[in-house]
């Protein structure tokens, strides 16, 4: 990425998905470059709605919400890069070689990050790897179908 940041904050952020509470689960953009790559930032604390049934003894944040997060940071790199129209949506078309490495709970910090790898018939590829203290909890191949 550059040496100089491209932040993206959350209002933003709103303006570019169609997500909201709960299901808004970006933060932040800490950079990004066009068309290349995506560093997004979500802070998880304990009151987050999903934490009172999963699990309330010991909460650990769901895999598919960690996967949602990272799909989400695709849609947004998927945004800057291509021309927006007020009808443009990305929509989450499928996803490979998902893996889980150890949990994210209240108080982690999950930064995202998403490499843009290709497009073909309108569907773009990324690798995403999602971190906590720099160590991998999640990395999946996301593709995104867009919708005018």
């Amino acid at each position: 990425m550059s040496n100089e940041l491209s932040t993206i904050e959350i209002n933003e952020i709103m303006e570019l998905l169609p997500h909201r509470y709960p299901f808004l689960l970006i933060d932040k953009v800490v950079d990004f470059e066009i068309g290349k790559s995506l560093h997004a930032r979500k802070n998880v604390t304990i009151n987050e709605p999903f934490f009172q049934g999963h699990f309330p003894i010991k909460p650990i944040m769901p895999g598919v919400l960690i996967l949602e997060a990272m799909a989400q940071a695709t849609g947004v790199l998927g945004f800057k890069t291509i021309e927006k129209n007020d009808d443009t949506l990305y929509y989450f078309a499928a996803i490979d070689n998902a893996r889980f490495k150890q949990p994210v709970v209240p108080g982690d910090v999950i930064d995202i990050h998403v490499e843009y790898l290709k497009e073909r018939r309108g569907i773009g590829k990324f690798y995403c790897e999602a971190k906590v203290d720099g160590k991998v909890v999640c990395s999946a191949d996301i593709m995104c179908a867009r919708k005018d």
